[in-house]
């Protein structure tokens, strides 16, 4: 069986510099953690991590409490920020909460009682929803909102959603249905708000009616097309607070003999990889997925090891990407 004196020899490096690689490995030259690692694939070395674990009295384990495991955005989110917590040494375990109280305090129990050391929270809470965690556990919110406190990682949605249903008002579009998230969701409050903006910009008069609410899953926005479908004087496009949500809505407006973007323009918000190759192409919000889920662990990593944070709160941009879903409204 393989040491690490092994992995030290054949690096080219001291044993406790292979030490520092596996436990600090951000105090480590690149060229140097690179060695190491190149090291330990050669000779098949595992580290003890339950001894080294005893030693810091810490687990080196992470929860991701994930709302939905089964959204596409959230996979991009959860690669990224893994493949970042091993190169720092810690393992994530995935909470999937099913948007449930008592399961998100399950695994919030596993931190209470020293099976991890913090938690990343990818549920949006602000002032105004509820936070079961308590405050003396580190924890970020990766997908804040607005009104989130505490450290944070989050787009702009209100302004991001004004963005799109500017876009839309560009076109000619007067009538603009929305399907919503759940109603209580910051997520959905944020991005009705930037809705509204754009609307009352242009001088049009909000319409309830105009109002779908869905879950974010592909279902909720199939079923809730069918509110527009049946409508008298129908939209003539719809801003969907997510990309699945506007996926399922085009399948029920297929069925229904509406031609997208002919008939109606459809628009999404998140960019999952569906959203590229659906018929037609889905003009979308993108968020940077990857980067909030990097950005994420390495402002965990600075709260548990105690090192002040520059800022508590990073608003990351998105890109407003128009693909073959929209189109000027027909005169």
């Amino acid at each position: 069986m393989s040491s690490i004196r092994d992995v030290a020899r054949l690096a080219g490096v001291s044993v406790a510099t292979v030490s520092r690689a596996l436990s600090m490995p951000e105090k480590v030259s690149s060229d140097s953690l690179a060695k190491v690692h190149t090291a330990i694939a050669q000779v098949g070395y595992k580290p003890n991590m339950l001894a080294r674990n005893f030693r810091s009295a810490r687990s080196y384990a992470v929860v991701v409490l994930v709302p939905d495991i089964a959204n596409p955005f959230y996979s991009l989110f959860i690669r990224a920020l893994e493949d970042r917590a091993q190169q720092k040494g810690y393992a994530v375990l995935l909470g999937d909460t099913r948007g449930t109280t008592e399961r998100e305090i399950e695994y919030i129990r596993r931190v209470e009682t020293r099976l991890a050391d913090g938690i990343i929270q990818l549920r949006p809470s602000s002032e105004k929803s509820q936070n079961n965690i308590p405050s003396d556990i580190p924890c970020v919110n990766a997908c804040g909102c607005e009104y989130t406190t505490g450290p944070a990682i989050r787009i702009d949605n209100r302004s991001a959603a004004k963005t799109m249903v500017d876009y839309l008002i560009s076109l000619g579009h007067r009538r603009i249905g929305v399907i919503s998230g759940l109603k209580d969701n910051p997520h959905t409050v944020d991005r009705l708000e930037g809705y509204k903006d754009a609307i009352r910009g242009a001088g049009i008069e909000f319409d309830r009616d105009l109002i779908a609410e869905g879950d974010f899953t592909m279902w909720s926005g199939l079923n809730a097309a069918f509110q527009f479908c049946n409508m008298k004087n129908r939209p003539t496009a719809i801003f969907s607070m997510n990309d699945e949500m506007a996926i399922g809505a085009m399948q029920t407006l297929k069925a229904q003999g509406i031609r997208i973007p002919e008939d109606m323009s459809v628009t999404g918000f998140d960019d999952i990889a569906y959203a590229k190759y659906c018929d037609p192409s889905l003009t979308t919000i993108s968020q940077p997925a990857e980067e909030m889920g990097k950005m994420a662990m390495d402002m965990l990593l600075r709260i548990i090891e105690g090192e002040p944070l520059s800022q508590t709160e990073c608003i990351l941009p998105t890109e407003f990407i128009i693909r073959k879903s929209t189109a000027p409204v027909k005169a």
